[in-house]
């Protein structure tokens, strides 16, 4: 944090800014208030996420802690101290509230998609789909990093009762992380190995040819605070795509989905309720335009970077204008 902080000081000297903008975790903020207090330069805090709330999920500390109070404790100095905050939900927002904060200090700049960077859909590549083997296979998918909280294992669990009802699904995990080894223990353990596909990590540059083996995405996310609080990106860069997907109902997720319209929600933490919900979309093929226009319009329309970027404006302008 020190270094950071002669960095910061260094660069604002040369470029002499208008404003200090600082991004989450507080380890950021801290030293990014101090510069802006000696030279005079007001300075906005960004949050995307609590740190110590990450930290419960990823088995450092758990809620409550010593840690986790103090972590939490700095997250509220820096937002105290910052000239304005921003963060990218209501959830998060209605948080930095709670603990005293003025409500006009608090702007949402929402999650967000550069439309423009994604295409629809196409066909599966043939030879990629007899690669993973998942020729002639109904494809439930996931595309991202494998964190507890994502809710895999939920997913895994889910999939004896899915091939119970439609023999040919397969599940295809693409990335990795922290769970992959407790998810394929899992899914030896229900004797479903042979129906889920690891491709591993791939390239940015490849992700799209695998989203395209996938007939319908699952976001199975646990109900805990981290996601009752905040919002992922994925949903929104499924919906960019014109991709059928199905995603737990906590606080994150219903804020960017809007139930059988762009996407699908399911009760959070039910195995038996996510098998549901899957079958369901996979058997009312008539909802899936429905989904899938709607899903893109809503990014083309709200949820875009334009429209997003458009809210650090005011809050700028007001700081600004009290220098001179």
């Amino acid at each position: 944090m020190s270094a950071l902080a002669r960095r910061i000081e260094a660069v604002a000297q040369e470029v002499r800014p208008d404003i200090l903008h600082a991004h989450s975790p507080v380890l950021n903020a801290l030293p990014a208030l101090k510069i802006g207090r000696k030279l005079g330069i007001p300075v906005v805090y960004e949050i995307r996420a609590f740190w110590e709330d990450a930290a419960v999920d990823h088995g450092s500390t758990r809620e409550g802690s010593l840690r986790y109070r103090l972590t939490r404790g700095l997250e509220t100095r820096a937002i105290r101290q910052a000239n304005h905050v921003f963060t990218i939900c209501e959830g998060l927002r209605s948080d930095i509230v709670a603990r005293g904060i003025d409500s006009d200090k608090v702007t949402v700049i929402p999650n967000a998609v550069n439309v423009e960077s994604f295409n629809l859909a196409s066909p599966p590549d043939p030879a990629l789909q007899a690669q993973l083997g998942l020729a002639g296979a109904t494809v439930i998918g996931f595309v991202g990093s494998f964190y507890a909280y994502e809710g895999l294992d939920l997913l895994v669990q889910a999939l004896p009762a899915l091939l119970k009802a439609k023999p040919d699904i397969k599940l295809l995990l693409v990335g990795g992380g922290t769970q992959e080894q407790n998810l394929r223990d899992q899914a030896k353990a229900l004797g479903v190995s042979d129906k889920v596909v690891f491709s591993g990590r791939v390239p940015h540059q490849e992700v799209n040819k695998y989203y395209d083996l996938i007939n319908v995405l699952a976001y199975p996310r646990h109900p805990m605070r981290l996601t009752e609080l905040v919002t992922p990106l994925k949903p929104l860069e499924a919906m960019a795509q014109g991709q059928l997907f199905v995603a737990s109902d906590v606080g994150g997720h219903k804020e960017l989905i809007d139930h059988n319209k762009t996407g699908v929600l399911f009760k959070a933490g039910n195995a038996n309720a996510l098998a549901q919900a899957l079958l369901d979309l996979l058997e009312n093929p008539t909802l899936w335009p429905v989904l899938r226009g709607n899903g893109r319009r809503h990014v083309e329309r709200v949820r875009n970077w334009t429209n997003s970027v458009a809210n650090y404006v005011a809050p700028y302008q007001k700081l600004v204008q009290r220098l001179k």
